[in-house]
């Protein structure tokens, strides 16, 4: 009975693994985070490891992180140094916006300059997964980012707003950082890794259906 309750293999110590993996590899996200260049391959190394670990239940999921955030750097560096002004001057067209919904007019503004926000966010959306979980040279990561962003606009809406949804609940409140960065990877994958596979030929699907089943 003893051997039952403590093997590794249990329902309740699986749960806890998972537990430990989500908190840790939320907390080791922001950590790298804070070098602010760094943002870009934190986050393709957390969707790469999310996806291993939490869908195809592979283990080690710190090992994992570290060794896809050491391998997104060198690409991910330049890019969010590209993102980083990019979202510094839409920020300040927001606060823009907002200073003038004082007439109707303004409110209007403000309403379109949101729904034209949809674009760059979902690109940035699908820009890190997609370095996280293929190899591209920059030119074609950025284009096939802007591609799928128009032609899985539905998609693309639910992941950009849950996306900030799930920014503006941890800001408010603050502890919720514990978890909210891993499940809100968690449930953009369920959207990106059905269109993810749509964009590779035959032999690249093949090769990765096999790496998928083989959890690797």
């Amino acid at each position: 009975m003893w051997q039952q309750i403590f093997n590794p293999e249990n329902l309740f110590f699986r749960i806890l693994a998972r537990g430990v993996d989500l908190v840790g590899l939320s907390l080791l996200w922001i950590l790298l985070c804070m070098p602010v260049i760094t943002i870009g391959p934190a986050s393709a190394a957390l969707y790469y490891t999310v996806v291993k670990v939490f869908r195809h239940k592979k283990e080690e999921a710190f090992r994992t992180y570290l060794r896809a955030f050491w391998s997104n750097l060198k690409q991910g560096i330049p890019l969010t140094v590209i993102c980083i002004p990019i979202g510094i001057f839409l920020a300040w067209g927001s606060d823009v916006m907002i200073n003038n919904t004082a007439t109707e007019a303004g409110v209007i503004m403000y309403m379109i300059y949101y729904v034209l926000l949809v674009v760059p966010a979902g690109i940035c959306c699908y820009l890190f997964p997609l370095m996280g979980r293929f190899e591209f040279k920059m030119p074609a990561l950025i284009q096939t980012a802007v591609i799928m962003t128009f032609r899985h606009l539905p998609s693309t809406v639910i992941v950009v707003m849950l996306t900030i949804e799930m920014v503006v609940f941890t800001i408010e409140r603050w502890w919720p950082v514990l978890f909210t960065p891993v499940l809100t990877t968690i449930l953009a994958s369920l959207f990106l890794e059905r269109i993810f596979p749509k964009y590779l030929s035959g032999d690249e699907l093949t090769a990765f259906m096999d790496a998928e089943e083989a959890g690797e």
